[in-house]
Formats: C-alpha cells, sequence, structure tokens
C-alpha cells in the first residue's frame, strides 16, 4: 500500500510514438484535503475508488489504497464529488527497466502534460526519455487533487 513515484513535466509529444496503450481517465474528488485524498476514477470502462495519504519531505512516497468498483458506482459517486474536475488521456510507456505513465490533460488544465514513474525505493535509478523535462516531485500545483480545484490554465508561467 506504499507508493513511491516520481514526476515530471513532458517536453513534446514524440511519448505518444513510443505508447503501448491509453485510456481515458476522468476523475473527482470526495476529499482532496492534502492529509487525505479521497479520488473517484473511471479509467476506459472501470471505476476506482483510492484513498492517498500525505507525502513525506520529498514528495516520493505516501500511502495508497486502491479498488476496483463497478462502473455504475464510480459514475454515481462521481456526481457527489468536490466542484472540479480531471480530464486526461494516460499513455503506458515501456521505457529502460520501468513504464512510465504519461497523462496529457483536458479542460482547464489543458496543456499540461505530466510524466510518473513508479518505483521500489525512492533511491531507485532509471533511464530518461528524452522528451521528460523538469522533474515536479513533491509540487503540489502539480498533484491531481490540486490541479482539480486551481487548474494548470490559472496559473501557468
Amino acid at each position: 500500500m506504499i507508493e513511491i513515484e516520481r514526476k515530471f513535466l513532458v517536453l513534446n509529444s514524440d511519448f505518444k510514438n513510443e505508447a503501448s496503450n491509453h485510456k481515458r481517465i476522468v476523475q473527482g474528488y470526495l476529499n482532496s484535503h492534502p492529509e487525505r485524498t479521497v479520488r473517484v476514477r473511471i479509467k476506459g470502462d472501470c471505476g476506482y475508488l483510492t484513498v492517498k495519504g500525505k507525502g513525506n519531505e520529498l514528495g516520493t512516497t505516501r500511502m495508497e489504497w486502491e479498488k476496483e468498483i463497478p462502473l455504475q458506482d464510480a459514475e454515481q459517486l462521481l456526481q457527489l464529488c468536490e466542484l472540479g474536475s480531471i480530464d486526461k488521456i494516460r499513455y503506458e510507456i515501456p521505457y529502460g527497466d520501468h513504464i512510465f505513465e504519461v497523462d496529457e490533460f483536458f479542460g482547464d488544465n489543458n496543456g499540461l502534460i505530466i510524466a510518473e514513474v513508479e518505483l521500489n525505493d525512492e533511491n531507485e535509478t532509471f533511464l530518461k526519455p528524452a522528451w521528460l523535462g523538469e522533474e515536479v516531485t513533491g509540487d503540489n500545483r502539480y498533484y491531481n487533487s490540486y490541479l482539480s480545484q486551481n487548474p494548470y490554465t490559472s496559473w501557468q508561467k
């Protein structure tokens, strides 16, 4: 139930040529408090309920619990979520010994593309694709729960 990941901005759309899979994701938050978030997600034709704890000082590690739920339940729970939602396409890109998940955001977060890589250890090394940009691990502005309330288009550089 521990998630260890690092996040990066993406420089260009070259990752799309390397993707092995992609799915649309729509999600909302029943609770977006930084100490504990509760997320409802529809990914493709599956529903999920996820609880995440507060991250460590570096933002790389936190508790995560996720369960698949019926699609109809997820659709109903999305109606109860806080204002603001996330709409994105997630691409899976195998690279070296890891799989990068690249999220291309739409709606109020249009223009934002973030890559995440899950690790087994905080100090694990990994190969970085050429399209990987600045690391934003630990920057709360790039958490989906933050983006749902404070869209990228309202604060981008």
